[in-house]
């Protein structure tokens, strides 16, 4: 909460729809932050009345971390994506009340690396255990992410897909 910044916002997309946009942190592995889980209600209720969809990025260390999040909003959020992690993971769903569901989104990154780095700067770190300054990788690139349709009426979502597409670097 002493951090800048909200969390959450609205934006209107092109053809008008209301979007809200949550941004919660997880604590397993992190750090000691705010409640994930009650900054999602909170967020949600400030959402309510401004939002046709929502989609909650929940950036987080653990697969279960993340998969009780979308538990959790099932039915109150239209997507539900994590990021951090840098591995695309293969268990796209949708949930019963219609939450969207993807564990981790992936990474938008250099291929020749580990997750976007240097692959001998990393390397080298975990050999020697010694603080390290990371350089982005060069090289071929992917693009990963997440395509959701959602039905701005209900919030619910219809159908969704990952999306991984290589580039040149």
């Amino acid at each position: 909460a002493n951090n800048p910044g909200r969390g959450w916002t609205c934006a209107t997309a092109r053809d008008g729809t209301r979007v809200g946009v949550v941004n919660l942190i997880g604590r397993v592995f992190m750090g000691d932050f705010d409640c994930p889980f009650r900054a999602a209600d909170r967020a949600l209720a400030d959402l309510k009345e401004q939002a046709d969809v929502v989609v909650v990025d929940m950036h987080a260390e653990t697969t279960s971390e993340k998969a009780a999040m979308g538990w959790y909003l099932d039915g109150r959020a239209s997507l539900v994506v994590g990021s951090h992690t840098h591995i695309q993971t293969a268990d796209e769903k949708i949930l019963p009340e219609g939450t969207g569901f993807l564990t981790d989104a992936g990474m938008c990154g250099p291929t020749r690396s580990v997750i976007g780095m240097r692959r001998e700067d990393v390397i080298e770190r975990f050999l020697s255990q010694r603080p390290a300054r990371f350089e982005v990788a060069g090289g071929p690139i992917l693009l990963q992410g997440v395509f959701v349709d959602v039905e701005p009426g209900t919030g619910r979502a219809n159908a969704i897909r990952r999306l991984q597409q290589k580039g040149k670097g």
